[in-house]
């Protein structure tokens, strides 16, 4: 949970990034992947990235410029990189403007629980990651390059002169 606007900002700022890399690697062939038939496409899961930050701050009261939840997948991976990027941006932007680290503390209802927005910034950022976590297995289905954000991904090791670690 976060407790400092500051910390809030420069946490998020690193999450959205990241997340920017690893919506760089993404083709338009590549957005209908997917694991199996009954499951979500890397273009979805990118747009559900996406189209989460306006709806989550919504509910806290924040007018997030961006793509409504029920917003068609776009058919390219650049709209949807340019639609993250104007989201992200106003979430720092309607933060800064509207919050303060007591605006933290503040409890909303979230899905029928209680949390303070502290925590719905925290969530919202996990949530992030986890679909981060799960567009690399399908991103490499795709084949395409997987960049590193937790450490170097296994091409990056040969950029860097060293061998991947064994598996």
């Amino acid at each position: 949970m976060f407790t400092s606007l500051k910390i809030f900002k420069e946490t998020w700022k690193h999450c959205s990034e990241d997340t920017g890399k690893m919506l760089a690697e993404l083709t338009d062939q590549s957005l209908g992947q997917s694991v199996a038939k009954d499951h979500r496409t890397l273009g979805k899961l990118a747009w559900h990235i996406t189209t989460a930050i306006p709806e989550m701050m919504e509910r806290v009261g924040l007018k997030i410029r961006g793509a409504a939840a029920d917003a068609r997948v776009p058919k390219t991976a650049a709209e949807i990189k340019k639609a993250y990027n104007v989201a992200a941006a106003s979430l720092l932007e309607e933060v800064d403007s509207k919050w303060n680290d007591d605006t933290l503390k503040v409890v909303d209802d979230m899905y029928g629980f209680k949390w303070p927005r502290g925590l719905t910034l925290r969530i919202l950022m996990d949530h992030e990651i986890h679909h981060r976590g799960q567009m690399t297995v399908l991103m490499r289905q795709a084949g395409l390059k997987v960049p590193g954000i937790m450490g170097p991904s296994r091409e990056e090791w040969a950029n860097m002169g060293m061998q991947p670690p064994k598996i």
